[in-house]
């Protein structure tokens, strides 16, 4: 608790004395860097250290720069807090008032106030890009102590007290997890945000190898989990960034994908989704996903709990697939349908698609290759990710940075938007100045 408390302590002092944008940097790099289970209680909530720093970063703006009078809300921000009212709502109907009162209490530390820092502090494509260099930069030392721990088994952060998570081995490596319980949640830390970074690729003039090795190390912290979830996320995002020069090929590629799923389903005897799990490092555990899906979804798992869900309560499947004794929720969909029903599910789906179509619009409009490769690359995360999101579901920090991308999305047409401006008001400068009645070049 000592500890906990001067990092924290620590940490939010000095968000008062760096630009917002890069106590949000260290926010986001306090989240790998320090164990989330390690907490202060006050009260019924537990209060982590990027709890405690992201209620100095609010304090900081509001106290101590004018950026909250610059916000301005839209659809992608209303949505978000209609997700946590829905899932107010639903939690009413089948969860007790003091538990829900806890889980929603730390759903406003984890995902609403995160989210709207975002919002309110990056202005513009160089807060953007300096922020991804922070996490860049933040994340691979990281990522190299993940990479020790699945070569030795050893973890560097062992010492801390009431770090009882050990790296167990998988064909002949250790699974990677350092600070997170899991080594999927591992994983997708940098699955998650290595794609984001690459933007850097085609947005800066200077360092471009250094960047790329940077990336390459973050990738390699990957594959460092050992777990499927995360590499699949990343194998995706990189497939969709390398098909950028062919992006206009899109419909064909759809089209394609679409015939082929459609062959698994009437050549085999299983679901296109069991047929992969075959590629996955265990076979029995992808077995498992592909099961949870029939039976939530085909075979009466949601039967009268479709509306508002089972609450925090266990929907009791594994009756129905491996006798385990609880339900492993392994899909981030079927996570929030079974806690919150079609009630929480569908202002989910909202998020996704207004924050994809975002994305889009800015992409259409941008006049620089440079911002559409950013967009691009954000995109790429988002794709990964959300189609990983089938067989995996999200707590602790990739938890927080899912609601981070979804903020990223959110300014996306603000960036295009000045970029447009500066190139069009350039354009004219030159117009001007060539035209003869305001050329300030001699006329022959």
């Amino acid at each position: 608790m000592n500890l906990t408390l001067l990092i924290a302590a620590a940490g939010s002092f000095m968000v008062f004395f760096v630009p917002p944008v890069i106590g949000l940097i260290l926010y986001i790099a306090i989240l790998a860097w320090y164990p989330s289970y390690l907490s202060l209680q006050i009260g019924t909530i537990d209060f982590t250290v990027c709890r405690i720093i992201i209620l100095a970063i609010y304090a900081n703006l509001f106290f101590c720069t004018d950026l909250p009078k610059h916000y301005k809300p839209i659809l992608l921000d209303k949505l978000l807090i209609l997700y946590f009212i829905a899932q107010v709502i639903a939690g009413v109907s089948n969860t007790p008032a003091l538990i829900l009162l806890e889980n929603r209490a730390g759903a406003i530390f984890d995902m609403l106030l995160p989210y709207f820092a975002v919002r309110i502090i990056i202005t513009g494509k160089k807060q953007y890009l300096t922020l991804i260099k922070g996490i860049l930069f933040s994340a691979v030392p990281f990522a190299i102590l993940g990479i020790y721990q699945c070569y030795t088994g050893a973890n560097i952060f062992g010492f801390i007290p009431g770090h009882t998570y050990i790296a167990k081995p998988r064909h002949g490596m250790y699974r990677a997890l350092l600070t997170f319980s899991v080594s999927i949640m591992f994983g997708l830390y940098f699955a998650m945000l290595a794609p984001p970074c690459a933007a850097l690729f085609h947005s800066v003039n200077k360092n471009k190898k250094l960047y790329g090795f940077a990336i390459l190390i973050m990738l390699i912290g990957v594959l460092s989990s050992m777990s499927s979830g995360p590499m699949l996320s990343a194998l995706l995002s990189i497939m969709f960034i390398l098909a950028y020069k062919y992006r206009k090929n899109w419909k064909l590629a759809v089209i394609a994908v679409i015939i082929f799923f459609g062959s698994i389903e009437i050549i085999s005897n299983r679901h296109f989704y069991d047929v992969f799990g075959r590629f996955t490092f265990d076979n029995r555990t992808a077995w498992y996903r592909s099961k949870l899906i029939d039976v939530a979804l085909f075979e009466g798992g949601m039967k009268s709990h479709w509306l508002t869900g089972f609450g925090l309560n266990d929907p009791g499947w594994s009756d129905r697939i491996d006798k385990r004794g609880h339900t492993d929720l392994v899909n981030h969909y079927l996570l929030i349908l079974s806690r919150y029903g079609i009630v929480g599910l569908l202002p989910f789906m909202a998020i996704i698609t207004v924050a994809l179509k975002m994305l889009h619009r800015a992409f259409q409009s941008a006049m620089l290759d440079s911002d559409r490769w950013l967009i691009w690359c954000l995109a790429a995360a988002l794709f990964g990710l959300l189609t990983s999101l089938t067989t995996v579901s999200l707590f602790g920090p990739p938890k927080t940075i899912l609601y981070l991308l979804f903020a990223f999305c959110s300014i996306t047409p603000l960036i295009v938007k000045q970029a447009n401006y500066n190139i069009l008001l350039h354009t004219q400068l030159i117009s001007k100045m060539t035209d003869s009645n305001y050329s300030i070049l001699p006329s022959s």
